[in-house]
């Protein structure tokens, strides 16, 4: 037999593959749904059948896309530490408190594994949408997805110990160079942004040890945060989510958020703050709800003042006296502010924070802050909801002498029994403690700085007792006010009693 000349070969393997592709675009183009359907099982069967190598595909979202998937996030945490190694295209990120890069497998690369002496194919890839747009920002049709390769004979070792080998030591390597964030709800107007969420690095430096707060109740606080951390079997007992509401309340400048700071470290959670006012709805609502990452803070700082949640849609009346024209006027504004103001209700941030949805997910506190606990509905901040409220008060002593040992390196002076006489008398918050024991220029005496504080503490009282005078000033003006209009009164129906009383003398009927 003569063989066939080596130009005649790829001529013919052209001519095939050429063949191939066009009957593939007429099935593509032309042929039903449900008969191209049956066309690639059995295609697949096929090629299967001469492939004995088995795909699985992770791609990055599950659910519609409502979530990210933590087997993409364990795996691409597990193949940065491997595809530094053998891969030649590489991703760079810098990590807070890591001295190198963490390195990752680009787009469209390849490595090889190996796991109990079978070898494995890594792929990371990325698809695109067909519709080509022109544009500074990603789009949101954008596919990212790990596919893993291997020989269809070491099925069972893959299944049954790599698979849970990757999430574990995914899991390991994340919790190593876990870089905790703070983020930021987008707008709805931004609609570039792939996610509803922003973030930049958590560096707050707060802790529990530097907390201007009662030892008693800082421990207290402590312990019920282990005992949530550690509950998740607890949890799943007693059939609640694992999550737990915190209501932060007190004057301004009581540190409340400085105890969200010290919660988020003593936890090691990311925060999320949330701006209810940059909410279109209960559903946009929903959609930042389900992106929110277990071990995580959600904050809503100064509820009160966030929202009307319980009136914020009363449509004011307009008079029937004004024209047409002002009327046109006036209402085309009223549209104009209610496109841009916040539809969220609070039936909406009620199952946010207690509904069927909170179950997305577990290990997150929900934390409110506010000035005026009664302002706040009850249905809001009822057990169950927010589980634990803590006050956040003026300063007293304890609080005190943590602050003078954060800012003098000071256990004890002799004016502290004079300070704390002061304290209990006096109210002023650790915000105004603080400033007045920071030294102002370098080299400043502990003495100086206390002698400050006793001095901003009479100005204190001396301002507490001005507005208290005024106070009543004006509660003693109102008194006599009142009272004058109440005399007026009983003037006036004396002289129509009189009147009545001169009528009845000319009718001759006198009452003795």
């Amino acid at each position: 037999m003569i063989p066939m000349p080596m130009g005649q070969l790829w001529n013919n393997v052209g001519s095939l593959m050429a063949t191939f592709m066009f009957v593939w675009a007429i099935i593509q183009q032309y042929f039903p749904y449900r008969l191209r359907a049956h066309i690639e099982r059995y295609a697949h069967k096929f090629i299967g059948f001469l492939n004995p190598y088995i795909t699985i595909t992770f791609p990055e979202y599950t659910g519609e896309r409502l979530r990210k998937s933590e087997a993409f996030t364990a795996i691409q945490n597990y193949l940065s530490s491997r595809s530094s190694i053998r891969a030649k295209r590489l991703k760079a990120e810098a990590v807070k408190n890591r001295k190198s890069l963490v390195l990752s497998m680009d787009d469209n690369e390849e490595v090889i594994d190996e796991f109990n002496g079978v070898k494995i194919w890594w792929t990371s890839s990325k698809t695109v949408p067909k519709t080509q747009s022109i544009s500074y920002y990603p789009t949101s049709d954008e596919r990212r997805f790990y596919k893993l390769t291997f020989h269809r004979r070491h099925r069972e070792t893959i299944l049954d110990s790599f698979i849970n080998h990757i999430m574990e030591e995914g899991k390991a390597v994340e919790q190593k160079n876990r870089q905790r964030k703070l983020y930021m709800n987008n707008s709805s107007t931004n609609w570039w942004h792939k996610s509803s969420w922003r973030h930049v690095p958590f560096e707050h430096p707060a802790n529990f040890r530097t907390l201007a707060m009662d030892p008693k109740k800082k421990q207290e606080i402590v312990n019920d945060l282990v005992k949530f951390k550690n509950g998740k079997e607890y949890y799943e007992k007693v059939g609640k989510a694992w999550k737990r509401g915190y209501l932060l309340y007190g004057p301004p400048g009581t540190g409340k958020s400085t105890m969200i700071a010290a919660m988020a470290n003593f936890m090691e959670y990311d925060v999320y703050d949330l701006e209810l006012t940059s909410v279109k709805d209960n559903t946009e609502l929903k959609k930042l709800l389900i992106e929110i990452t277990n071990k995580s803070i959600i904050v809503i700082e100064d509820i009160d003042c966030s929202l009307d949640l319980t009136g914020q849609r009363k449509k004011k009346k307009k008079t029937e006296e004004e024209g047409d024209e002002a009327k046109k006027e006036i209402e085309k504004k009223a549209k104009e502010e209610e496109k841009k103001e916040s539809k969220v209700t609070l039936s909406g941030l009620l199952n946010f924070i207690d509904g069927i949805w909170s179950a997305c997910g577990g290990e997150r506190l929900i934390i409110f802050t506010t000035n005026h606990k009664e302002k706040l509905d009850e249905a809001l901040i009822r057990r169950g909801r927010m589980d634990k409220h803590i006050e956040m008060s003026y300063c007293g002593f304890e609080a005190f002498k943590v602050l003078a040992m954060n800012y003098l390196d000071v256990e004890w002076d002799d004016s502290y029994d004079k300070i704390k006489e002061m304290l209990e008398n006096i109210e002023m918050t650790p915000a105004d403690v603080a400033e007045n024991l920071m030294p102002k220029y370098e080299g400043e005496e502990t003495g100086e700085c206390l002698k400050r504080l006793i001095k901003g503490l009479e100005d204190a009282k001396v301002a507490a007792d001005k507005k208290k005078a005024e106070e009543e000033a004006e509660a003693a003006k109102k008194e006599k006010e009142q009272k004058k209009e109440g005399e007026s009164g009983e003037k006036k129906e004396c002289k129509c009693n009189g009147v009545a009383t001169t009528e009845a003398k000319e009718n001759g009927h006198v009452e003795k």
